[in-house]
């Protein structure tokens, strides 16, 4: 991991600052959580691995949120494909959330609805939302879901890597042709609940299942475009088509691979169809093999990922895009290395013409909206 080299300070960037004193930025999707349980010293023990000081082994800690002018941050409790005990560990990791919650009190303000955005940001802390990352936590239960939420979850993505007992992957072989009919179930609870459905990691045919049955807007919380990258995990067009009537919002992701298409292409020998690394293969052997023969792997740049952002603002608006950023620990596009990096996309956007309104939209004011829509639809 590379710490962020200093930013260009241009008036771009002084201006990217000031709107951001100004209006919420919101990421929607981080891996901390996972990040604190890998870590080999502290093995989720906060106290261990102490979000207070910058680890330049990783993209995420306190200093480099609040540099990042975050206002409201999802974390997600990500639960592996295929793990023995998946609603045993998301609980765990919704526990060290909550620690998060307690320990670090003067800087995080629990996320629970749309308001503890703006609070936050006036009181100079970050609303911190819980989200589970695969609906396999559930365990096939659909009352799984009310006790999450009244644990404060508030976004779950429905599956990962995986396709499970309910719901086809976008990396791996399709099961049930899209949403099986208790997954349709599981969308009805989260809209009764008022918990945000996020179909990134989910097939082309469940996000149009979804779309089919949702009362609600539904949100990509990291995911990019795919006729500019075709990542099985970005969003084709015809479904982006379907984005604004919905009222629903792709946030634009820094994974590389997402965003590049000369990275996705160098990975390809070690990829099998959908994306992923094959079950067995020695990846490291595998990735030095194409070194070897391709040259060293091609950087993902802030530029390129400014280009997903203006590609989807122009096929689906203005009103739904946001940004969801995926740090998880590993490499992160050039410009874009860490969580103190995101005025850096406002900037360069600024630099491409971008109205203060439309900055102010994209930051995280359409984030806000769909939170408030997806509340009222509850409240009906």
């Amino acid at each position: 991991m590379v710490l962020a080299a200093p930013p260009v300070t241009d008036a771009a960037y002084d201006k990217a600052l000031a709107l951001l004193d100004r209006v919420p930025l919101i990421d929607g999707h981080n891996d901390l959580p996972f990040v604190v349980r890998l870590d080999r010293a502290a093995k989720g023990d906060l106290a261990a691995y102490d979000l207070g000081k910058v680890h330049p082994e990783t993209d995420t800690d306190i200093p480099r949120m609040q540099a990042g002018k975050l206002a409201g941050q999802f974390f997600a409790a990500y639960v592996p494909p295929n793990h023995p005990k998946p609603a045993g560990f998301a609980l765990a990791q919704i526990a060290l959330m909550r620690r998060i919650w307690l320990r670090h009190a003067d800087v995080f303000r629990p996320g629970l609805s749309a308001n503890d955005v703006e609070a936050a940001q006036k009181e100079g802390k970050i609303a911190l939302f819980m989200t589970i990352e695969n609906g396999s936590a559930l365990d096939n239960e659909l009352d799984a879901l009310d006790a999450y939420w009244d644990l404060g979850v508030r976004l779950m993505t429905l599956c990962h890597n995986d396709t499970h007992d309910w719901c086809d992957s976008a990396t791996d072989a399709p099961r049930h042709n899209g949403l099986a009919a208790f997954g349709k179930e599981v969308i009805g609870r989260m809209n009764k609940l008022g918990m945000i459905v996020d179909l990134a990691h989910v097939s082309p045919k469940v996000m149009h299942d979804v779309l089919d049955v949702s009362t609600a807007p539904v949100v990509w919380s990291h995911s990019n475009a795919f006729s500019l990258c075709d990542h099985p995990r970005n969003v084709p067009d015809d479904v982006l088509d379907r984005v604004a009537k919905n009222d629903g919002l792709v946030m634009a992701t820094f994974v590389p691979d997402f965003i590049s298409q000369a990275s996705r292409d160098w990975h390809r020998p070690a990829k099998d169809q959908y994306g992923k690394t094959p079950e067995g293969l020695d990846y490291k052997k595998a990735e030095a093999e194409i070194v070897r023969t391709a040259g060293p792997r091609p950087k993902a740049t802030l530029a390129e990922y400014c280009d997903h952002v203006e590609y989807l603002a122009k096929r689906i608006g203005h009103d739904h895009i946001g940004i969801g950023s995926d740090f998880f620990g590993g490499l992160n596009p050039e410009g874009l290395e860490d969580a103190s990096t995101f005025p850096r996309v406002i900037a360069e956007l600024i630099r491409r013409g971008w109205s203060d309104e439309n900055l102010a939209k994209l930051a995280g004011g359409n984030m806000l909206r769909l939170m408030r829509s997806v509340e009222t639809v509850a409240a009906r």
